[in-house]
């Protein structure tokens, strides 16, 4: 773990300017939470990569940092959506208690051993695919046919695998995964997203404790680090992120998001190409 006081750099970004950087990020990153059930995880590590670059932290660790720093920060942005919707009743909690442990074991496997090995750039790759794929499906608005009923318990401890696995890989809260599978499986897409938020909580605990543990002995790490989170990003944003988060919950109960996912799932495809960048010019 690093917890030290940086010493004075003429050249660092000046700390208020950091701060209001962050908050922003925070803000926007929590109304898009909880309007569309993303997570925020796809819009902040671009801006967490290029804010901890900026810094002099080596690429592949800003990589790293970004998607964990975003992934725990979706610990709060969580709690404040998920009470949002369920003031109206909307979480399926039977379908989140049987899924969330197939949830968290997949995250442990994910953030505690395959991040760790795996190269930054090589994550920031899987991380531009994943947003691409995701973008297109907002962009196109299909959801997959009500073909069938939600699977048996041992099924849905599998899905949940599946999702916890890929969110610790991307940093993201797994709402493109879990929102899809369950409107195929029969359930309405207000029940759908809100249970995803719901998902949100066991999915970024999880991996947060694995970025953190799996991260503790790494060198070259910015100060006020616990393993791959920076805890300034984490601060911040978690403080922000909590306002909007029920405004756009709200936002998404009462208005029609479909232009609203058009717009932002062209701005995804601007961020998955930077980080593309990212990972080529390392």
């Amino acid at each position: 773990m690093v917890w030290q006081t940086p010493p004075y750099n003429p050249k660092m970004p000046h700390e208020y300017l950091l701060i209001l950087e962050l908050a922003t990020l925070g803000l926007a990153a929590g109304f898009l939470a909880g309007m569309l059930g993303v997570g925020g995880g796809m819009i902040m590590v671009p801006f967490i990569t290029a804010i901890l670059s900026n810094r002099a932290v080596p690429t592949d660790l800003a990589i790293k940092m970004a998607i964990a720093t975003s992934m725990s920060t979706i610990v709060f942005t969580s709690i404040s959506s998920v009470r949002a919707h369920q003031r109206r009743q909307a979480v399926n909690w039977r379908v989140v208690k049987s899924i969330a442990p197939g949830i968290v074991i997949g995250a442990a496997v994910a953030s505690f051993g395959v991040f760790s090995a795996l190269r930054g750039t090589t994550l920031a790759v899987l991380f531009a695919a994943f947003v691409c794929v995701s973008a297109t499906q907002m962009l196109l608005d299909k959801k997959p046919p009500p073909k069938r009923q939600l699977p048996g318990p041992l099924g849905l401890i599998g899905a949940g695998g599946v999702i916890g696995f890929f969110s610790g890989l991307v940093g993201a809260g797994g709402g493109f995964i879990t929102v899809p599978f369950l409107t195929w499986c029969n359930i309405g897409i207000h029940t759908a997203v809100a249970t995803s938020a719901g998902l949100g909580f066991p999915i970024a605990i999880a991996n947060t404790v694995g970025y953190a543990v799996g991260g503790l002995n790494v060198a070259k790490l910015p100060p006020y680090s616990i393993g791959y989170i920076w805890i300034p990003a984490l601060a911040v944003i978690a403080c922000c992120s909590v306002l909007t988060a029920p405004i756009g919950a709200t936002i998404a109960h009462q208005l029609p998001v479909k232009r609203l996912k058009q717009i932002f799932a062209c701005i995804l495809y601007l961020l998955a190409s930077y980080m593309l960048y990212r990972a080529i010019t390392a």
